[in-house]
């Protein structure tokens, strides 16, 4: 395990940054300072403090790493949007707000899809991408989640159940991960970040059912998208079909793909140890 004496997430409080969309953005900004900074952009219904500890404390270790809120998301203000390509375009003010004009990005389930439209609106932004739990826009499979996905994620009321079930595998070596991960993640409430509400919510999910939509167009795109890649994906993920990912890394041209065993959507967390090694090993090439 990477160890440091760098202040990571738990330690450094949330930092605000207006940018010229008039939003005023909530952040965490640690790690050593050193590299092209990375930043995360985060799942359905995620603020910066679910991420899991253990995940993004290791890459902050070897990587500056900034953590933030999308407009209308926990402590952001604004109205988050209900298109992906919105969300992609306030991220980058967000970006540009901090000075930045070249960037690493980390994207994760919904925050993989940002991810993507950023590389490809804004190319000269972007060094390297790790997209995990994610697929492509327009893909087959990509439609819509399933049932008892929606029930676990998607309704209004939500706890730790719904995300066990969707984030982790249906076995007991990957429950009792996900057990251990909600830990880190909740363990700790001094300085919290706000929660999403629900108007957030439901337009995030409106925006994830519009980039399911079938669309032959849009995956070709990828081909256009000529940063390095990594993409990280759980073995059998119930959330974004693991089988997207293959076709996600198979139509970027220089994509790596790495599948984790055991595991469902929350694999970088039940994997955070290998997942920051596999970042860090990727950032560093």
């Amino acid at each position: 395990m990477i160890t440091s004496s760098t202040p990571g997430l738990v330690d450094t409080p949330v930092a605000s940054v207006e940018a010229t969309n008039g939003v005023t953005y909530a952040y965490r900004r640690f790690g050593t300072g050193t590299g092209v900074p990375l930043v995360f952009l985060q799942h359905f219904r995620g603020n910066i403090d679910n991420w899991d500890p253990r995940l993004v404390d290791q890459i902050a270790a070897e990587r500056d790493v900034i953590l933030f809120d999308n407009t209308g998301v926990g402590g952001t203000d604004g109205t988050t949007p209900s298109t992906v390509e919105q969300m992609a375009d306030d991220a980058v003010a967000f970006i540009t707000a901090l000075g930045l004009t070249e960037v690493d990005l980390f994207g994760f389930s919904l925050g993989g899809f940002v991810s993507q439209e950023i590389a490809l609106s804004q190319p000269g932004l972007v060094r390297r991408i790790i997209l995990a739990g994610t697929g492509p826009k327009g893909a087959p499979g990509m439609g819509r989640w399933s049932k008892d996905v929606e029930d676990a994620v998607v309704a209004d009321a939500t706890g730790p159940a719904g995300v066990l079930y969707v984030f982790y595998a249906h076995t007991d070596s990957s429950q009792q991960a996900g057990q251990e991960s909600l830990g880190r993640i909740y363990g700790w409430q001094a300085g919290r970040d706000e929660q999403p509400s629900l108007e957030t919510k439901n337009a995030q999910y409106e925006a994830v059912l519009a980039w399911g939509v079938r669309d032959w167009d849009a995956l070709a795109r990828l081909a256009d998208l000529r940063q390095p890649v990594l993409v990280l994906q759980g073995d059998d993920d119930i959330m974004i079909p693991t089988k997207a990912s293959y076709l996600l890394a198979g139509l970027i041209p220089n994509a790596t793909l790495r599948i984790y065993p055991d595991a469902s959507h929350g694999s970088i967390f039940q994997h955070a140890a290998r997942a920051a090694r596999d970042t860090l090993t990727f950032l560093a090439d």
